[in-house]
C-alpha cells in the first residue's frame, strides 16, 4: 500500500518521500512540481493526456495547475519517488524571474534526462529526511542546490519574464470567475455540487465550466479538490486538528471517505503522513 516514508514542510512548500505502489486519480497542484526518482522499479506517470516515463535518468516535471495522475501499472513493483511541490516565492529569492515557476509554462516539457548532479542531490535529500527527518535546515539546503540544478537543466530560466504576464492574466480573470474561486478557497467544505457554484456565478453549467476552464486550465471540481487537498495537508501536517473535524470542514460525509481522498491524491494515508511529517498522530475519534 502506498504511504509517505517522510514528509518535510516549510517556507519552500512540501517535499513528500513516498513507496508508491498503486495509482493516484488525475489532480493538480498550484505550485511546480518535481517528481525524481530514489528507488525500486522505473514507473510513470500521465501527465495532461501523454504518459511520460520516471526512471533514474529521467525527472517528471509539472507546472502549477497541469493535471497529471501516477500511472502506476497493476502488479508493478513499488517506486520510492522524491516529490516536491516549490513555492514561487522560495525561488523568488534565488532569482527573481523564479517567481515564473508559478505559471503554467514553466517546464517546457513534462519529461527530461537528469544529470549525475541531479541524481546525487536526490539521493542525499532523501538519505537525509530518513537519517535526520528533524534537520530541517539540512533538508532545506539540500533542496535548494537540487532545486537550482533541476531549473538550470530543464528551464529556459534566463528568458522568463512573469511578473507582468500573471498580473495581466489575474487582473482579467471574468468577476463571475473569479467569485466562484473566492467561494471555493474561502470555503471548500461548503460547496456542494458544481451545479450550485455555476448558479452562484449566474451562469449555466456548460458555460460555467467552459469558461472556468478556459481561465484557469483545470475544471472547477479539480480546482475545488486541489484547494481541498492544499488545506488537508496544511492541516494534517500541523498536527493539530483531529481528523474527524477536519474531514468534517473540508466537506467530507465521514471520515472514511476523507482518509481515501487523501490517499488518493498526495500517495498516502493521513495518518501515515502526520506521523512522518515529526508530529503526533491522533485517530478518527471526536476529541473530548
Amino acid at each position: 500500500m502506498s504511504n509517505a516514508l517522510r514528509v518535510a514542510k516549510g517556507a519552500f512548500g512540501r517535499v513528500a518521500l513516498l513507496d508508491m505502489d498503486r495509482p493516484l486519480v488525475r489532480h493538480a497542484h498550484p505550485h511546480c512540481h518535481v517528481l525524481l526518482k530514489v528507488e525500486g522499479a522505473d514507473t510513470q506517470f500521465s501527465v495532461r493526456d501523454r504518459i511520460v516515463p520516471l526512471r533514474d535518468d529521467s525527472a517528471v516535471l509539472i507546472n502549477a495547475w497541469e493535471p497529471h495522475a501516477y500511472a502506476h501499472h497493476p502488479g508493478q513493483p513499488a517506486t520510492i519517488i522524491l516529490a516536491l511541490y516549490i513555492e514561487p516565492k522560495w525561488l523568488q529569492a534565488f532569482r527573481p524571474n523564479w517567481r515564473g515557476s508559478g505559471a503554467p509554462d514553466f517546464f517546457t516539457d513534462s519529461v527530461g534526462g537528469t544529470t549525475h548532479h541531479i541524481v546525487r542531490l536526490t539521493h542525499e535529500l532523501a538519505e537525509a529526511m530518513v537519517q535526520e527527518p528533524g534537520n530541517a535546515a539540512a533538508h532545506e539546503l539540500l533542496l535548494a542546490e537540487l532545486m537550482i540544478a533541476v531549473i538550470e537543466r530543464f528551464t529556459p530560466w534566463q528568458d522568463i519574464v512573469p511578473s507582468l504576464r500573471l498580473r495581466a492574466a489575474a487582473s482579467g480573470v471574468d468577476p463571475r470567475i473569479r467569485r466562484a474561486v473566492d467561494l471555493i478557497r474561502s470555503a471548500p467544505g461548503e460547496v456542494t455540487d458544481m451545479d450550485s457554484l455555476a448558479r452562484d456565478a449566474g451562469l449555466s453549467r456548460a458555460h460555467f465550466f467552459r469558461l472556468f476552464e478556459t481561465t484557469l486550465n483545470v475544471s472547477p471540481r479539480v480546482y475545488l479538490n486541489v484547494v481541498r487537498l492544499e488545506q488537508a495537508v496544511h492541516s494534517v501536517v500541523d498536527g493539530k486538528e483531529p481528523f474527524l473535524r477536519i474531514a468534517d470542514r473540508l466537506g467530507f460525509s465521514t471520515p472514511a471517505h476523507f482518509s481515501r481522498f487523501f490517499h488518493d491524491h498526495a500517495g498516502s494515508s493521513p495518518t501515515a503522513f502526520r506521523a512522518v511529517s515529526g508530529l503526533t498522530s491522533r485517530d478518527f475519534e471526536t476529541p473530548r
